[in-house]
């Protein structure tokens, strides 16, 4: 690492997957199915490219995924303001030393699990409260899973997501790659990819994945509307590659955000790869962006005495 922070390594076994975890932004370095010869993720050998160019990559984002319009927020009456790191006036998943920045403890490891913890202090990126966060990641009956825990001492907006990236062919790109989102409803968006007022159908619209249909990428970094608040687990996705593997994303949460990579451009990756554009795509299950600004959207806040509970599963079969 180029601040000289010790990046640990931990490697989980279990459902026919492999795992190589870090502690830096608990993140899915690696990601391995039995009997198939390439990664189903991509990944940064180099951990000092996770602060660069691999920014997010695999990591756990927050404590806000996504963006927050004009990086500030009304919450019981005053006004908070938060770091504007994505395009020097919103906020992108909780600033830019958000959860991704730093490095987490590993409270219990195990062969095919292991439970990381991050404290957030009150103030962190402009946002207000002492917060805890856990994170259960584990491998099981061929599915890589996440349950994400956090409490509060003060109320606080509250939205974490798994920012890994999939390619399923471990080839140069995502663009054959079949795609199936379970929502009748998006938020279309601003220059900025700041939603705009409302949602809108996906019916008759290059957003519905009702039925599965190829990628066409450069055009997805929008919020599918699963649900108008948390839910039981059900499936709401699943992507399938040319090679025959197809995965299933389970979880609770309102939201999943498609983003077709557009932005690589040369990333080292994974057994030698150069991650170019639309080299993976993100699925990213959680709230919806910028919800601490709008009444409308489901809530986002987390006060004291409430657990924030997240659940995501990826499923992998051939």
């Amino acid at each position: 690492m180029p601040d000289g922070r010790r990046v640990d390594r931990l490697t989980l076994r279990g459902g026919g997957l492999t795992a190589q975890l870090l502690t830096l932004g608990a993140t899915v370095q690696d990601l391995r199915m039995d009997g198939v010869d390439h990664p189903l993720v991509l990944g940064c050998p180099d951990p000092a490219d996770y602060l660069g160019d691999g920014l997010y990559m695999g990591a756990i984002v927050g404590r806000f995924a996504n963006r927050i319009g004009g990086a500030r927020f009304m919450l019981d009456g005053r006004e908070h303001r938060t770091d504007p790191n994505f395009k020097d006036r919103h906020t992108l998943h909780g600033g830019s030393r958000g959860t991704f920045w730093h490095l987490w403890t590993v409270e219990d490891a195990r062969d095919d699990s292991a439970t990381l913890s991050l404290v957030l202090p009150d103030g962190d990126m402009g946002f207000p409260g002492t917060m805890t966060i856990r994170a259960n990641i584990a491998l099981r009956d061929g599915a890589l899973i996440f349950d994400l825990s956090a409490e509060t001492d003060a109320a606080t907006p509250c939205n974490l997501a798994h920012h890994g990236y999939f390619n399923l062919d471990g080839g140069g790109d995502v663009r054959n790659h079949r795609l199936r989102v379970a929502a009748d409803r998006y938020l279309p968006v601003d220059d900025d990819l700041i939603p705009l007022p409302g949602t809108a159908p996906v019916q008759g619209t290059r957003f519905d994945f009702r039925q599965a249909r190829e990628i066409v990428p450069g055009e997805y970094d929008h919020n599918f509307c699963l649900s108008k608040g948390p839910a039981a687990p059900r499936v709401v996705a699943d992507l399938t590659g040319q090679s025959g593997i197809r995965m299933q994303i389970e979880t609770d949460q309102p939201g999943l955000q498609v983003y077709d990579g557009v932005h690589f451009g040369g990333l080292p990756g994974l057994d030698g790869r150069s991650y170019d554009r639309f080299a993976g795509v993100a699925l990213e299950t959680q709230g919806w962006p910028d919800a601490p600004n709008r009444p409308d959207y489901p809530d986002a806040i987390l006060r004291p005495g409430q657990v924030y509970r997240h659940h995501a599963a990826y499923r992998f079969s051939r």
